[in-house]
């Protein structure tokens, strides 16, 4: 009987730790409005909490490579993620095209900058200071400083950036007014904290690199089965139709 009730007491231990997991997430900061809300729903459907950190995946990238311990890692191109994977740092056919992002012209409804201009809009007097991301670490400002050169406004308006450490932080320089207007991600402009606050015209796609990006399980996970719950959970029609509303592109995501 003492036996029997050890035994029942260890399964229902294992039970309860294993629905208290947390996922620790590194994340793109274009993800930070989306993927609370996956978050929140994962939680609500599984018990299994997801705590995400939000950066430059090229950072993230490097912390990964010096074993920093995350479970999952979202990023916001696909040659991080290949070359975890190619590193063999990452599980094997974990590697998941999420989504497809997009960047934009942004600038506060107070600014009077007219951003229906399109993007020649920032060499404009009015904007003194534009924010992107800094393009060293960051796929948008890589995608960002592409479509001004391919534009032909580079030169024109590289002594009027200000570089954020990740979009997220390029997109705050806006909205506190350290910076008049930036290309930022169509995701973050979308999220509640900035959608009724300023209007925003989308950069033409021919003008940067698609913004494929994906996500892997890390080898050091230490949380394999609940992390390979959370992939699948966004694949599922749910979180494609959230990740829709929040400006992505989702229909040609492919494993």
């Amino acid at each position: 009987m003492t036996r029997l009730l050890v035994l029942f007491g260890i399964v229902i231990f294992a039970t309860l730790a294993f629905a208290q997991e947390q996922l620790t997430v590194a994340a793109a900061a274009d993800l930070q409005g989306v993927l609370k809300n996956v978050a929140a729903r994962f939680e609500k459907q599984t018990g299994n909490k997801v705590e995400p950190s939000f950066g430059s995946s090229g950072t993230f990238f490097s912390q990964i490579q010096n074993g920093a311990p995350y479970d999952v890692f979202f990023s916001a191109d696909m040659d991080y993620p290949k070359k975890l994977e190619a590193e063999e740092l990452v599980e094997p056919d974990s590697l998941y095209q999420y989504a497809t992002g997009k960047i934009v012209l942004w600038a506060t409804s107070s600014s009077g900058i007219d951003v229906s201009k399109g993007l020649a809009v920032v060499v404009d007097p009015a904007v003194t200071k534009l924010a992107i991301a800094n393009p060293a670490h960051a796929p948008y400002g890589r995608a960002a400083e592409t479509a001004l050169r391919k534009a032909g406004l580079w030169e024109k308006v590289s002594s009027k950036l200000v570089l954020g450490e990740n979009i997220s932080q390029a997109a705050q320089f806006v909205q506190s007014g350290n910076a008049d207007a930036g290309i930022l991600a169509l995701s973050l402009v979308l999220a509640p904290a900035m959608k009724d606050t300023g209007r925003y015209f989308e950069v033409p796609q021919d003008l940067y690199p698609p913004l494929a990006q994906a996500a892997v399980i890390l080898k050091n996970s230490t949380h394999k089965q609940s992390a390979r719950r959370f992939m699948e959970f966004i694949k599922t029609p749910e979180i494609k139709s959230l990740l829709r509303q929040y400006g992505f592109a989702v229909e040609e995501a492919a494993r």
